[in-house]
């Protein structure tokens, strides 16, 4: 297993800071609401009071009362206390009662005490506090006159165990509900290791495909360059030919280091594997040079940072363009100009068309089938950093010019 980086772990810090951040807003969004409810009902069962109570107010009504407020109150307490609220308002309703003698007493209070033990509570407290509630509320209708048993059971029912219940309902539907979003995300999670293990799979094969096809013939090319070369020399050979050969086996060794690297990322071994960009151009352009291609380089503006991706498809492009150069120019000289332009940077090169004679000749030498591929090769990269890129002939068709501009900020 690689290590993890700083980055990793900074991103691990900022992700469990998020995800505590959410915790605690939901406890204090659940915090607010609750002393909310406690405000509404204290404030509502407080005023019931008041205006149904006795006309002589004495001691024992205050008493009461402040009782009352304070069962009130503590709905806004943890919801681990559930179960003493609801005792608390059970104890408190024939009590009501006997201040209140001859009327209906059910408290605001009280539905929602109900309500939360059947909600926060389980197994044998949950079965408790249900029986105590059920236990007061009778207490209450014995105190103020027995009615019928099946009207008590009505209010038995209305008062306790309807809310009661609601709050098991409440509880257990948000439970499906998480419980279907974990496996939602389950799923989604399975999936997306499908499809990470079908890339992987691809680029594995699309690396085998890749050796197998490609490193062969570019290692043959480098070996029968060196001979012919060694050849060239045992027999007093000299000149452009032998400057040719040995560009050739330059070119061929540079493609075989590049070759490796992008299987070593077709292989995930090393995703920091460093790949060529703007910084290696020179070393590309003397490579160049050294077939007798004389390759200008220009510079404007400061260098500034440009994202690696970016830096990598412009030193591609320019590799493109350098090719084209050789194939289709007339093998003299080519200026290629980098312009760094705040918030883009533009790679241009120009050279000098061939003539048609010239170039009927080289084709006999260079297969060039399909080389407008390399030109929407040059569009495609450029259109993926949101850039643009030009070619065509320019100066009265005396030369060739492409040009390819790219957002610095266009990395995707």
């Amino acid at each position: 297993m690689l290590p993890m980086t700083s980055s990793a772990v900074r991103t691990g810090r900022s992700l469990a800071h998020r995800v505590l951040g959410r915790e605690h807003g939901v406890e204090r969004s659940l915090a607010r609401q609750s002393v909310l409810v406690a405000a509404v009902c204290l404030a509502n069962d407080a005023l019931s009071f008041v205006t149904r109570g006795p006309e002589d107010f004495g001691a024992f009504d205050a008493l009461v009362l402040l009782g009352l407020v304070l069962a009130d109150a503590a709905l806004a307490s943890s919801p681990r206390h559930s179960g003493r609220v609801a005792l608390a308002h059970a104890a408190l309703l024939p009590v009501l009662t006997l201040v209140l003698p001859g009327r209906s007493v059910n408290t605001a209070g009280q539905l929602v005490s109900a309500y939360r033990a059947g909600a926060w509570l389980r197994g044998g407290p949950a079965g408790l506090s249900l029986a105590v509630m059920a236990l007061g509320v009778l207490s209450s209708l014995w105190v103020s006159g027995t009615p019928a048993p099946l009207a008590a059971l009505t209010l038995v029912v209305a008062n306790s165990a309807l809310p009661w219940l609601v709050g098991r309902y409440t509880t257990a539907r948000k439970a499906h509900v998480d419980e279907l979003r974990r496996q939602r995300e389950d799923a989604l999670r399975d999936a997306r290791a499908e499809v990470d293990g079908a890339v992987a799979r691809e680029r594995e094969a699309i690396a085998t495909d890749l050796h197998d096809v490609i490193s062969h013939h570019v290692s043959a090319i480098g070996v029968h360059a060196a001979a012919a070369r060694f050849n060239l020399d045992d027999h007093g050979g000299s000149g452009p030919v032998n400057a040719s050969l040995t560009a050739v086996e330059t070119s061929s060794r540079a493609a075989m280091v590049d070759l490796r690297r992008l299987l070593d990322l077709l292989h995930a071994r090393d995703e920091s594997a460093e790949q060529p960009g703007l910084a290696k151009l020179q070393e590309l352009f003397d490579g160049v040079r050294a077939s007798g291609l004389r390759a200008t380089f220009v510079v404007y503006d400061d260098p500034c940072r440009i994202p690696p991706a970016v830096d990598t498809a412009l030193y591609r492009v320019a590799q493109e363009m350098m090719t084209n150069a050789l194939r289709h120019g007339d093998g003299k000289a080519v200026r290629v100009e980098l312009d760094y332009g705040g918030d883009h940077v533009t790679l241009t090169a120009r050279n000098r068309v061939a003539s048609a004679a010239a170039l009927a000749g080289r084709t006999s030498l260079i297969a060039h089938e399909g080389s407008a591929r390399g030109l929407d090769g040059i569009r495609k990269r450029a259109e993926v950093f949101g850039g643009s890129a030009t070619c065509g002939l320019v100066e009265d068709g005396r030369f060739w010019e492409t040009s390819v501009t790219v957002p610095i900020g266009g990395e995707s």
